[in-house]
């Protein structure tokens, strides 16, 4: 029989979960959502990264906010008001009659799914203690996995069914509006996220001061190789349907591409995150990243068919290296101060989504899409030196 703790613990992590893989879908949903909207409004791959950077751009200005505005008003309200936003800017979306209203939607939608990623992390790592919390993130980050591929598939395949896009963008935005209110119920039955008590806030205030990073010169690496792998990851599928298109590729089958190498990192997820307890931070990041570029110089250069093989093999090594450098951050910051450390690496994650898209849009613009990619390759290869200063942390910080 399982206890009460225990079913509580799993409950939590599950509602995160769902959270997760609504925002992440919905956010992921854009990549084959935005051929479509440059094919009838007529955008460049300027216009398009300028839209893709727009939500960002709101993710960025609120993620860190939002995670310290949870330490005076606890995590549940701010989830759910973020995922109500998020639905009722798709909701928006779908009726926008030009680049301006879709630019104002994609923002909303933004600001939203800021109040996600730290706040989530937050509850779990305060739920699950001990190893116990490391395992419960690697599900929480496989079910962003999951939402994206759902998402992106299904919208995939209503398009190539013939549905409207409109009716496809109507019903996601349904499906997070309708997951707010569910959200609302099950984490107060839980008892979780909620506004924190004084005598915690007393406790936290006689924690460690400031932001609790233990290893400055370590974060300061990790900051800066999220930058890169993220704006490479955005970047890379931001174009890649557009990169199928110049192969003749139909607009749906172009889509599709998206969805193989989201498929790819449900694996590269929880590989990625073995191979880095296997050989260490600094030698999985050096593989991954390494692959990650010569996949994508693969994909380029490839005809059509063996790039479609080849994109989930690469989607593994993409978008599995944020299992190695999220799960550093509880290494190189004090138990007490995570939701901060948390919020920091999904800041800069948020900037390099805004960065990466336009300005790959504008080389694309400019020298066309090829450099565009073979950029993206050299850029992810910054990694490598950046990773010989990531030190593996002691074992009695790492169980802080």
């Amino acid at each position: 029989m399982k206890s009460p703790a225990r079913e509580r613990r799993r409950l939590t992590l599950a509602a995160c979960s769902g959270v997760h893989a609504v925002q992440d879908g919905l956010s992921a949903a854009l990549y084959v959502i935005l051929p479509t909207l440059a094919e009838v409004f007529g955008l460049s791959y300027a216009q398009v990264g300028f839209i893709r950077g727009v939500k960002n751009t709101a993710m960025a200005l609120f993620e860190l906010p939002s995670g310290m505005l949870s330490e005076r008003i606890g995590e549940r309200t701010l989830l759910v008001f973020g995922l109500f936003c998020a639905g009722c800017a798709y909701l928006a979306l779908a009726l926008s009659p030009g680049i301006v209203a879709i630019a104002l939607s994609l923002f909303i939608a933004g600001f939203g799914a800021a109040f996600q990623h730290a706040l989530s992390s937050s509850i779990i790592s305060n739920t699950f203690q001990g190893d116990g919390s490391r395992t419960a993130l690697g599900a929480y980050n496989s079910a962003g996995d999951v939402g994206k591929l759902a998402f992106a598939a299904f919208y995939s395949l209503a398009i190539g069914a013939g549905i409207a896009w409109q009716g496809v963008v109507t019903g996601f935005g349904l499906i997070a509006v309708l997951g707010s209110v569910a959200l609302w119920f099950v984490l107060k039955h839980l008892q979780v996220g909620a506004r924190p008590s004084p005598e915690s806030k007393a406790q936290a205030a006689a924690g460690s001061s400031g932001w609790g990073i233990r290893d400055a010169g370590g974060f300061s690496a990790l900051v800066a190789i999220v930058f890169l792998d993220i704006a490479v990851q955005s970047g890379f599928l931001t174009f890649l349907a557009f990169l199928m298109l110049e192969k003749q590729v139909p607009v749906g089958l172009a889509a599709f591409a998206v969805v193989l190498t989201l498929a790819g990192g449900i694996f590269g997820k929880v590989g990625c995150g073995f191979l880095a307890d296997r050989v260490g931070v600094r030698s999985s990041l050096i593989i991954v990243q390494s692959l990650t570029a010569a996949g994508i110089v693969a994909v380029l250069l490839s005809p059509t068919l063996l790039a479609y093989v080849l994109l989930p093999v690469l989607g593994i090594v993409l978008q599995g290296s944020s299992s190695i450098t999220y799960a550093t951050v509880s290494d190189l910051v004090h138990a007490d101060k995570r939701s901060r450390g948390f919020a920091a690496i999904y800041t800069v994650a948020s900037a390099a989504s805004i960065a990466g898209p336009i300005v790959f849009g504008v080389v694309g613009d400019r020298f066309g899409l090829a450099p565009a990619m073979l950029s993206m390759a050299g850029l992810i290869l910054l990694t490598l030196p950046l990773s010989a200063l990531l030190r593996a942390a002691p074992a009695a910080a790492s169980a802080a």
